[in-house]
């Protein structure tokens, strides 16, 4: 599959060619879901946590005796049936992560980059290196590109201006092409790369 590299006057400067193992790899729904639901849930803290009846403040005697008061018989202040009492089956901390392999993430991402070009979503152009860290700028550059909505901007990481114009603007994110996630393909409307980075990217998919 070709795909044409263009400027940021949204004018066409050459072709490349992209290998099929990256162009063509099927559509994969329940992989990307698995491996977005993945990414999703390593995302998670996981610190939640209640007291039992046996953490929380208060003594241990018993209120009142256990017959005789005409009243319903009680052992402790920590009784979950009491205000300020422990928490019943409570919420502990926990790890969430989920196991995804190597070659679940690749070809996942595979999988969502195929169906961004299929679907014309991938813009290529020569260089993102832009003249200064202005958000109204790049936001105007990417317009003419003709993107709109939600882009994910592929470059190097060291792309300092690039880095300061988009992380003001809510719709655009900037990743290094090493660390290019499926759940930011998917999320995005739109694919912003570098020549150099996406060389780079297909170089890690290629494998």
């Amino acid at each position: 599959m070709k795909i044409a590299v263009r400027n940021f006057d949204n004018k066409k400067v050459r072709e490349i060619e992209l290998p099929d193992a990256v162009a063509a790899y099927p559509y994969r729904e329940h992989l990307i879901h698995n491996v977005v639901q993945g990414y999703m849930a390593g995302l998670r803290a996981g610190t939640h946590k209640t007291k039992a009846r046996g953490e929380v403040a208060g003594s241990g005697r018993k209120l009142w005796k256990q017959k005789g008061t005409g009243r319903a018989r009680v052992g402790s202040v920590r009784s979950p049936l009491w205000r300020h009492g422990g928490t019943v089956h409570g919420p502990v901390p926990r790890d969430y992560s989920k196991s995804i392999s190597v070659r679940e993430k690749k070809n996942a991402l595979r999988s969502a980059l195929s169906r961004k070009l299929q679907e014309s979503q991938v813009v290529v152009v020569e260089s993102l290196a832009v003249p200064t860290p202005k958000t109204r700028e790049l936001a105007g550059l990417l317009t003419k590109l003709g993107t709109d909505g939600k882009v994910l901007l592929v470059d190097r990481q060291d792309n300092q201006n690039l880095t300061l114009a988009a992380r003001n603007h809510p719709r655009f994110k900037v990743v290094d092409a090493r660390g290019v996630q499926v759940y930011d393909v998917v999320d995005r409307g739109w694919l912003v790369v570098s020549e150099e980075a996406l060389g780079a990217l297909i170089e890690v998919l290629t494998r």
